[in-house]
């Protein structure tokens, strides 16, 4: 992947960990001609701040030109404070990569050499251990990105060949150099917003298969509680063209294609010895399915929208302008639009988890499962008890997603010295979305067991081919419930099958 001024997609580079810097000498004079105008100025005596000022509210102290590399290499020194749970090295990689396309922009007054650092650490899998809390989100993801700048100077500890390693010894062992950094350079890699965007692009990609497979056990529901596909149809969804909403329709019908248990409209409730005067409309979970997901799909469409206008976006502090000769004091580092991505993100997991609860709970209950009995029960004695467990661990889970909506922005909170009175709270909003994955992913391992142990009562023959294929997977590795036993080992191997995305 060639990395330069152009526009990167994020599902590329997501993908693709092979990276080139543009070394034309055209691209290597624009990136250089920024620098210089920006040394230029400040060797006039010009102040600039981070450069020959202080940081924040001592922006009111300047030093001397002489001092702006020492200045550089205290900026991320005192910003390693971070604490928490270390970043994957994916999100490190990640992070890393849209830091070096921010910078490309030829718009933060870095050199050429700079970007041909991280050219290098990006190539020989270097990737910073990078703490994942200690960032407000503006002025961007400071500490988080000190642990990036610190990896560049050959400082703190790196991923590398799947182990925590200190940098210098990395270095020291494929003869790497320490990086001095030049007047602004640190700062334009920590004035940034690239923690918040990395964590959200890989939960996003998760989420994806997550959706993916809601879909797929929602379909499951149609057919194993005799729904109704009517609602599914696209005259209903084009007569309220959504597009999320008619993607949704399209993928649950196209999943219940061939099913010999779905009805028109009602005709065939005598086949499972049911009561004829059942409603002819199926509960709200079931029919309005494509309504509730459907929002949710065209949420995931503006976040990630959003998220890679963000990435290719120049957001530190300040911007160079080397063409109109122009520097520019600015608030691109508020990472308003990636915390308001994720906080809507993290309510529609919460819509999510509240449909697969509210059908979890009517595939269970023999009451309203038409026919498949007390909690799934293949064996009818008494003294055994199916899916009953499972329902509340799946309903707990439910409530432990839902905890984590509650909006992020909202919590702004004012830090160094009120310099920082307003704040965008996007990594913690990007961290609470990815926090929910694992609990939906619990979720989802549970409903498809149920839906699988649906199949044994209603019988394979009757399923739509999607239904049996994801039947047989989940068979390959977990047996139908016949007698009580533990079923957490089972959950887990579930859970590796949708991570996998086998069932999207």
């Amino acid at each position: 992947m060639i990395i330069d001024n152009n526009v990167v997609s994020y599902k590329k580079f997501i993908h693709d960990d092979a990276i080139k810097l543009n070394d034309s000498q055209e691209f290597i004079d624009f990136i250089n001609a920024g620098h210089d105008f920006l040394i230029d100025n400040i060797s006039k005596g010009r102040p600039i701040y981070g450069v020959t000022t202080g940081y924040g509210e001592a922006g009111q102290n300047y030093a001397a030109f002489e001092e702006a590399q020492e200045l550089q290499y205290n900026l991320f020194s005192f910003h390693g404070c971070g604490v928490g749970d270390t970043l994957s090295a994916e999100v490190s990689r990640i992070m890393t990569t849209i830091r070096m396309i921010s910078l490309s922009k030829g718009k933060s007054g870095i050199s050429y050499d700079l970007l041909k650092r991280f050219e290098l650490l990006l190539n020989n899998k270097i990737y910073p251990l990078i703490p994942s809390k200690g960032s407000v989100g503006a002025s961007g993801d400071l500490t988080p990105l000190s642990y990036i700048a610190a990896a560049v100077a050959g400082e703190r500890e790196v991923i590398y060949k799947g182990e925590e390693r200190a940098t210098a010894d990395v270095y020291k062992e494929l003869g790497i150099e320490p990086y001095v950094f030049k007047p602004k350079e640190a700062l334009a890699i920590m004035n940034g917003t690239a923690a918040m965007s990395a964590i959200a692009i890989d939960a996003i990609e998760k989420f994806e298969t997550i959706l993916g497979t809601t879909e797929s056990f929602v379909a499951s529901i149609f057919e194993l509680l005799l729904g109704d596909t009517t609602p599914l149809e696209p005259f209903v969804h084009e007569s309220k063209p959504f597009d999320g909403q008619k993607t949704t329709a399209a993928n649950i019908l196209a999943k219940c294609s061939g099913s010999k248990l779905t009805h028109e409209a009602f005709g065939r409730y005598d086949q499972f010895h049911l009561e004829a005067e059942q409603n002819i409309q199926d509960r709200y979970s079931i029919r309005c399915a494509p309504q509730v997901l459907g929002v949710v799909h065209d949420n995931l469409a503006i976040a990630k929208k959003w998220i890679e206008t963000e990435i290719n976006g120049v957001n530190d502090n300040p911007l160079i302008d080397h063409i109109g000769k122009k520097i520019y004091t600015s608030g691109n580092f508020y990472g308003g639009y990636v915390c308001h991505a994720m906080d809507t993100m993290r309510i529609c997991v919460g819509n999510v988890a509240d449909l697969l609860d509210k059908e979890f709970g009517l595939l269970v209950d023999h009451k309203f499962n038409k026919g498949l009995g007390e909690s799934l029960k293949l064996n009818k004695k008494s003294t055994h008890h199916g899916f009953k467990a499972m329902q509340i661990t799946l309903s707990s889970l439910t409530a432990d997603v839902i905890m984590n909506t509650v909006p992020a922005s909202l919590h702004s909170r004012p830090t160094e010295s009120f310099n920082q009175d307003k704040v965008s709270m996007g990594t913690t909003a990007a961290l609470h979305f990815a926090k929910q994955l694992p609990d939906i992913t619990n979720m989802l391992s549970i409903a498809l067991m149920g839906m699988a142990q649906g199949v044994d009562l209603r019988g394979k023959d009757k399923c739509s081919k999607n239904l049996q294929n994801n039947y047989d997977t989940i068979r390959t590795e977990v047996d139908k419930l016949e007698f009580d036993r533990r079923m957490d080992i089972d959950i887990k191997k579930v859970y590796k099958m949708i991570e996998a995305g086998k069932f999207a």
